[in-house]
């Protein structure tokens, strides 16, 4: 498992974004430890019933991809949610693997990410741009874009946890 902690080895402006955001991808991961594959599929909250643990760390991987690759780095792929009529696609398409799987291509596209970014400066212009303001955003902008998606789907894999079989996170 990667190391977990929430405090940098320096405090300057990359050390602390990328600090937090690897804290909230390993949470993703404690939290997903002793978790059997079928109550990872499990979608216990009848208002999302496409939401289980399995489909939150695959959504977390595949929103990581879109930022990088696609908004930050400018490259096209088939992704989950090419078809319209199914958005939400990566919710649900891979659920017949198993959760370690899913954690295994998240923890390793993250590693790459890392690798890829650990070079470029903070104030790199994304190639996409903001719909309300049609300026493109930063690196940093985009960093702390995703500290913030990996911290709300770790609530909601807390909820799910306690829901399935007792399990309260930290």
């Amino acid at each position: 498992m990667q190391t977990r902690t929430d405090l940098p080895r320096a405090f300057d402006q990359r050390s602390l974004l990328m600090t937090l955001l690897d804290y909230t991808r390993a949470t993703t991961a404690y939290k997903c430890e002793g978790l059997s594959d079928a109550d990872a599929r499990r979608t216990p909250l009848p208002t999302s019933p496409i939401m289980s643990i399995s489909g939150l760390v695959s959504h977390l991987r595949w929103v990581e991809w879109s930022w990088i690759e696609e908004r930050l780095l400018g490259e096209t792929a088939d992704h989950p949610w090419t078809d319209p009529q199914d958005p939400d696609r990566e919710f649900h398409y891979e659920l017949d693997r198993p959760l370690s799987d899913i954690l295994a291509d998240y923890q390793a596209q993250s590693a790459r990410y890392n690798e890829i970014i650990a070079g470029m400066d903070l104030d790199t212009k994304t190639i996409w741009k903001a719909r309300e303001t049609g300026e493109p955003v930063t690196l940093g902008w985009v960093i702390m874009h995703l500290i913030e998606e990996n911290a709300r789907h770790n609530g909601h894999i807390d909820i799910i946890r306690e829901l399935i079989d007792g399990q309260v996170g930290d």
